[in-house]
């Protein structure tokens, strides 16, 4: 595929975005992608019995725009630090998956090279062996001190501004039925809450973090 094949389909792309998305045929391989090492959870299970009925509900309400996105299921885990898990349906992250095979590559080509997060390509190991070879480059073959700074933005998807994001989506994507969609999506998730409510929620989380690092430091033998 040359240069003007790659223009012409991008064209094509953005000129059916909101029919391919919503296709029954990328549904169905959205919702096998989905399914990769979830076969044994009971909600994909109870989703997959009635497949076909399930997906030509979900194409339907899409075709119709009678679509609203469901609830979030909240609950936490330790991978191994504290995290507060906010989980949608089956059927709604059937349809992330669709969205995202179809404007995955209308941004990916912005992304910086070593950006290693959910790209397909990337990943965590060449990350690695990327930051080895940065390392190996700076330290003039280990013979000097190099300092790497690690750090995260704290709870970025319950801080995040929705309406940044969905503006520096509108400057990629103009087909209006696509943005009703992605402003669907985005405006889910259960970040505006007051702020009375936010404050009690962040002073569980700290005494949870407080009694798991209680609980790892707990002598095996201790009964306190």
């Amino acid at each position: 595929m040359d240069n003007r094949d790659i223009a012409e389909s991008s064209v094509i792309l953005h000129q059916n975005l909101y029919d391919q998305i919503i296709s029954k045929e990328n549904l169905l391989i959205s919702w096998q992608e989905f399914k990769l090492g979830k076969g044994s959870k009971c909600d994909v299970q109870v989703f997959e019995h009635d497949l076909a009925e399930n997906l030509f509900s979900l194409h339907n309400d899409l075709k119709n725009k009678t679509y609203r996105h469901g609830h979030y299921t909240s609950f936490y885990i330790h991978d191994p630090k504290l995290r507060h898990i906010h989980k949608s349906s089956v059927r709604d992250r059937v349809l992330h998956h669709a969205v995202m095979r179809m404007i995955e590559p209308i941004f990916e080509k912005n992304f910086i090279f070593d950006s290693y997060s959910s790209r397909e390509g990337k990943g965590t190991h060449k990350a690695v062996l990327r930051l080895k070879e940065f390392t190996w480059k700076l330290s003039k073959n280990n013979t000097k001190i190099v300092w790497a700074l690690k750090c995260d933005v704290r709870k970025f998807f319950d801080s995040v501004d929705h309406q940044i994001i969905f503006e520096l989506i509108k400057k990629k994507v103009s087909d209006p039925d696509t943005l009703w969609l992605l402003k669907n999506i985005i405006d889910s998730y259960p970040m505006r809450l007051d702020l009375r409510r936010k404050s009690r929620e962040r002073e569980r989380e700290r005494e949870r973090e407080r009694e798991s690092l209680r609980l790892r430091l707990r002598p095996r033998n201790s009964s306190w």
